[in-house]
């Protein structure tokens, strides 16, 4: 479901759900808050980097199971998943991630939220969110590209390639591969400019998700634009 790898100072984080273009499930999420807390925690790390088995990165929230799930659910579900993005948001080290393929719902929330966002050739992303009442992540996409462009985005619930993406400030780079050696450390002085360069948005982030995921119906409001999506 998640590997690790260590390499001269970083980390790589594999999601490792290919058949199910490494949707997230409850497990997976709770694998990468514990392997980035230990990552941000170790001196000798100085770089987290983000990956996905197979076609595609992460085509966000796993809802095989959306049938048997209450709102309730759901709920805790998106909670712990801006947990991990808020963590990666205010990460003391570099974050990177590397996009390809469907790059959609929480997984595009995961680009967003790290420092340097890779993406391949073959990359879309989307914001669906908006679509079935959830606003999530969506003060990160504006600290990236700027409010009018997040809200146009999210509210469209359009799709981007990658030259999209980098034209936005979405993506930092277009590339299909990862040049570890060009990841070096920036050391304290880093750690020092991480954090006087980011807003503190983690408490309106998850206030505005709670608010959002808290109004009654927000299964059937899944299920609905899924079959939307089913429809075209």
């Amino acid at each position: 479901m998640l590997t690790i790898e260590h390499q001269a100072g970083v980390t790589l984080l594999r999601l490792q759900r290919p058949e199910r273009g490494n949707a997230l499930v409850p497990m997976l999420v709770e694998g990468l808050i514990g392997a980035a807390s230990e990552a941000f925690a170790d001196p000798a790390v100085h770089t987290l980097v983000l990956q996905g088995e197979g076609r595609h990165f992460c085509t966000g929230l796993d809802l095989s199971d959306l049938a048997t799930l209450s709102d309730a659910d759901l709920l805790l579900r998106l909670v712990r998943i801006e947990t991990l993005l808020a963590m990666l948001w205010h990460a003391p080290i570099r974050t990177v991630a590397q996009a390809k393929g469907r790059t959609w719902g929480a997984g595009a929330d995961l680009l967003v939220a790290c420092e340097q966002r890779l993406v391949g050739s073959d990359t879309t992303l989307r914001f669906p969110g908006a679509q079935f009442g959830l606003v999530l992540g969506t003060r990160r996409l504006a600290e990236r590209i700027g409010a009018d462009a997040a809200r146009a985005l999210v509210l469209e619930g359009s799709e981007l390639d990658a030259p999209q993406a980098l034209a936005l400030g979405l993506a930092s780079r277009i590339t299909d591969t990862l040049a570890l050696a060009l990841l070096r450390t920036s050391g304290d002085t880093g750690r020092a400019v991480r954090t006087a360069s980011r807003s503190d948005l983690r408490d309106a982030d998850l206030a505005a998700l709670v608010r959002s995921a808290a109004v009654p119906g927000l299964q059937q409001r899944i299920t609905q634009y899924r079959a939307s999506l089913l429809a075209q």
